[in-house]
């Protein structure tokens, strides 16, 4: 009975348990002691006054340049992307086009040269032995021979193609240039529209100096005078602009500049201009009129030589004539195509071009009277040192040079540039 009863309360104690854990006793409704207030409605006069305060704090003008300030910036950023493009084309063509012309001076040369040897073997075999129908067979192959050469010669003088080698040379660089500078303006970034309008100058300036095209286009490989090469836009409306502002800041020394740079500077250009610019203009119509004469010789001699072709046979002048101006002929298209004095004629055009853009931008920049427009004086005497192949301290030691020679009355013997 003991037992039992002690099972019995073990088990109402444990039922009474389970009834706990399972009947959770509800909790009473939690009655809100506060509520959110409503907004009352606002009259529409109301309205347009809290309008017309905000517009008067902030103008609706400032608020569209500051939202449109950035899509600017992303369009001129999408231009010089456009431009780099094109550029990087045209790096392409100018290269592709340089070895196809490098390619025809030597196969021009080689095909003349032996068509006017051959010719001229022929000659010289029917003077010896020839009679009948041999003899008339070497005369006509002979004489066709020297034709072909004297039309080819023709073609290849007016042409040049050693100078249009070197013309496309000097056009992939030059891009190559453009392509870099365009590639750091999109590195610091926040390009602007007068940076894309200056790109498109000097892009179609390039394209306007060494063309690619031959008919219409092509430059004139014989001018009446020796002239340097322009492949800059034209700096013409930038001194105007600096002469209107002339004389307002004279005197001030900031942003790297002071008297003494300036006066530097000065000498720089009378040595650029005296020794430099001088001597390549002197080698220029030096070279120009050596490869005029050279371009009327050659065609000139193989003529010659065809007419003698033709009466090879009826005296003994006629083949001396015949063989003796085709050697010539020879000879004279080698010299003037081997030694490619046209492509020495453009690079002297290039060069003179060089002192003469270097003179410009100096030139330019000495007239902008606001110095803080100007280019830090320090970074811009580097930049000129770097370009004239010397050191800071050769530069200003060519400077008093200059001014001593002057000063004595004598000529400075030393060249601006020791690059070429």
């Amino acid at each position: 009975m003991a037992s039992s009863t002690l099972r019995l309360s073990s088990s109402s104690s444990c039922s009474r348990k389970i009834d706990a854990a399972i009947h959770v006793p509800r909790l009473p409704k939690v009655i809100p002691y506060f509520s959110v207030p409503k907004i009352p409605p606002r009259k529409l006069d109301e309205e347009l006054k809290i309008r017309d305060r905000f517009t008067s704090i902030v103008p609706v003008e400032k608020i569209n340049v500051i939202t449109t300030a950035p899509i600017d910036d992303k369009i001129a950023t999408t231009k010089l992307y456009a431009i780099l493009e094109a550029v990087a084309d045209r790096v392409e063509m100018h290269a592709n086009m340089g070895k196809q012309r490098e390619n025809w001076n030597t196969l021009l040369l080689n095909s003349i040269n032996m068509i006017t040897l051959t010719a001229a073997t022929m000659a010289g075999a029917a003077a010896i032995g020839g009679a009948g129908m041999p003899l008339l067979a070497l005369k006509l192959s002979s004489t066709l021979l020297y034709s072909a050469a004297t039309g080819m010669l023709l073609v290849m003088n007016k042409i040049q193609p050693s100078q249009l080698a070197e013309e496309q040379r000097n056009g992939t660089r030059l891009f190559k240039q453009l392509q870099t500078q365009i590639q750091t303006l999109l590195a610091l970034g926040n390009p602007t529209e007068e940076d894309v309008k200056e790109v498109i100058k000097k892009l179609l300036a390039v394209d306007k100096a060494y063309p690619l095209p031959l008919l219409g286009a092509m430059i004139d490989k014989f001018p009446a005078k020796f002239e340097p090469s322009v492949w800059w836009p034209s700096n013409q409306q930038l001194q105007k602009k600096n002469k209107s502002s002339e004389g307002k800041q004279r005197g001030q020394k900031k942003n790297g500049w002071s008297e003494e740079m300036e006066v530097e500077m000065r000498e720089i250009i009378e040595v650029v201009k005296r020794k430099d610019i001088e001597d390549y203009e002197r080698l220029g119509n030096l070279v120009l009129k050596t490869n005029k004469v050279l371009a009327i010789a050659g065609p000139l001699l193989t003529g010659v030589a065809a007419v003698g072709s033709a009466f090879v046979g009826n005296g003994s002048w006629t083949a001396i004539v015949a063989v003796a101006a085709g050697a010539l002929g020879s000879a004279v298209t080698a010299f003037e195509h081997g030694g490619q004095i046209g492509m020495v004629f453009e690079m002297y055009r290039n060069c003179a071009g060089f002192f003469q853009l270097l003179q410009e931008s100096i030139e330019a920049t000495l007239e902008e009277r606001d110095l803080e427009k100007r280019e830090n004086g320090e970074l811009f005497e580097m930049n000129v040192a770097l370009k004239l192949g010397r050191s800071l301290s050769q530069l200003r030691e060519l400077t008093r040079k200059s001014a001593s020679s002057r000063m004595e009355g004598t000529t400075i013997d030393e060249f601006a540039s020791k690059l070429f």
